[in-house]
Formats: structure tokens, C-alpha cells, sequence
């Protein structure tokens, strides 16, 4: 089943429908599909570590981290399905970082990998908007934390009605055009490895999601005012929004 949050006439309401059925996603704004805290996690793409293998021996890290790398996406970044994405009005540039997103089910404390599945209540789709990233090992409040830069949506899937979620294929189309394809077996630390990591020091709450691995952000991945963005995700849909320029959204 698929589960959202959807805005009709400025009245939320909970849809839930069946995975098969057709959805209008034309002429609705819907709100993000999950209201928990989002935590993301950075340098968990086994492509982006590669290339970034020479710089993890360098100083001041001289290794590559040992443990996930962790940030969050504050409250003010999430927007829903259809919802503008705001660009810098001075044309900074921004870039799309599409995931797996790993939606909590029920409250989760110091809970093992064997179990973490048992805490999932399903999967949804985000863009993890961002300005370049000059860190990875301490990723910028600035550059992840701009308004609207994580859409999430447009519903959560079921985590039963997910048979492989650690070999699903993500692509990312920008104006139609597809710039960047991925899959979720490309993540260094897999899905039940973040849920036990997580909660072995905070206590994990239902609607709380995890943004599970982003790519690097090359130029494919450049977003600008005018653009439309979507990643799709095998098996759980398609987040498609606008980019606006922040001065023309007030």
C-alpha cells in the first residue's frame, strides 16, 4: 500500500491506496509524505568514496570515516511533490541529490542490524537538494539547509511490498532528460547498517527518515531556475518538482 499526505483546497488529509492503482499527480500539491525528522547521510555512495579515495588519505583526515557521516535536514527544507524548489537569486548553483529514503515505522533504540527491519515501516523518495559541498566530513548547515532543498515524496511504500530494497534503480531526469542513473546496491553502509548505527545513540521515532546515500554532485546533477527536476526510484515512484528563483516566491 501507499500512504501520503496530500494538500486539497489548503486541507490535508491521508491517502492511502493501493500500489497498482493510477495517481493524478497533475493537479494536486502534495506535502512531504513523512513529517519526522530527516537525517541524511553523506559519503555512503561506493562511487563518490572511490573518487574521493585519494583526498580521504590526505591531511587533515588521513582516513576514510569509519562510521556514517551524518547531517540533518532541518523542518524548513522539506516540501512535497509538485512544490517549487528555490534557487539562490543570485544564481549560485545547486544540485540534486537523489536517494532512498528509509522511513521509521516505530520507535527504535539501540536496535541490531537482524532486527532493524522489523523498526521500517516503508520507502520513499527524496531529493536531497544542495549547494557544492566543500566538506563531506562535516557537511554545511548553509549549503543543505536553504528552504525547500528536500523534497520527499509523494508517498511511502510499504516495506512489504518492497521484496529487494537493496537493488532498486534510481534515475534523476532534468527537463525530461535522464542526467544521472543509480542503484540502492550502491550503498557502503546498506539500509539495515544506518537503522542500527542510528539508534545506538539516539532513540529513532515513527515518521523519522533517513536519507540513505547521495551521489557525488557533478554538473549533471546542476539545477537552475526554469528547470524541472524528478528522481524516480524502481518499485516506489516519481518526486518531480519545479525550480523557481527564490526572489520570484516572496
Amino acid at each position: 500500500m501507499r500512504h501520503s499526505r496530500i494538500l486539497k483546497d489548503g486541507i490535508a488529509a491521508v491517502v492511502t491506496s493501493d500500489c497498482s492503482a493510477e495517481q493524478n499527480m497533475t493537479t494536486d500539491t502534495w506535502l512531504p509524505a513523512t513529517t519526522g525528522t530527516v537525517f541524511g547521510i553523506a559519503l555512503n555512495d561506493k562511487a563518490l568514496r572511490a573518487n574521493m579515495e585519494t583526498a580521504f588519505n590526505e591531511k587533515p583526515h588521513v582516513n576514510p570515516p569509519k562510521t556514517p557521516v551524518l547531517h540533518i535536514k532541518t523542518e524548513n527544507t522539506h516540501i512535497g511533490y509538485g512544490a517549487a524548489i528555490p534557487a539562490p537569486a543570485d544564481g549560485t548553483a545547486i544540485y540534486a541529490g537523489p536517494s532512498i529514503g528509509i522511513v521509521i515505522g516505530k520507535q527504535a533504540t539501540r536496535v541490531s542490524e537482524a532486527e532493524a527491519a522489523d523498526y521500517i515501516r516503508g520507502y520513499t523518495v527524496v531529493n536531497e537538494v544542495s549547494l557544492a559541498e566543500t566538506s563531506f566530513y562535516r557537511p554545511a548547515v548553509k549549503a543543505k539547509c536553504r528552504d525547500g532543498f528536500c523534497p520527499i515524496g509523494p508517498w511511502v511504500v510499504d516495506q512489504a511490498d518492497i521484496e529487494a530494497p537493496q537493488a532498486l534503480a534510481i534515475t534523476t531526469q532534468i527537463n525530461g532528460e535522464t542526467v544521472h542513473t543509480t542503484s540502492t546496491d550502491q550503498l557502503f553502509n546498506g539500509i539495515a547498517e544506518l537503522v542500527s548505527y542510528l539508534s545506538s545513540f539516539m532513540t529513532l521515532q515513527p515518521g523519522d527518515l533517513i536519507i540513505a546515500a547521495t551521489p557525488e554532485r557533478t554538473d549533471a546533477l546542476a539545477l537552475k531556475a526554469g528547470d524541472t527536476v524528478a528522481v524516480e526510484i524502481e518499485s516506489i515512484g516519481r518526486l518531480e518538482n519545479p525550480v523557481v528563483n527564490e526572489a520570484e516566491l516572496g
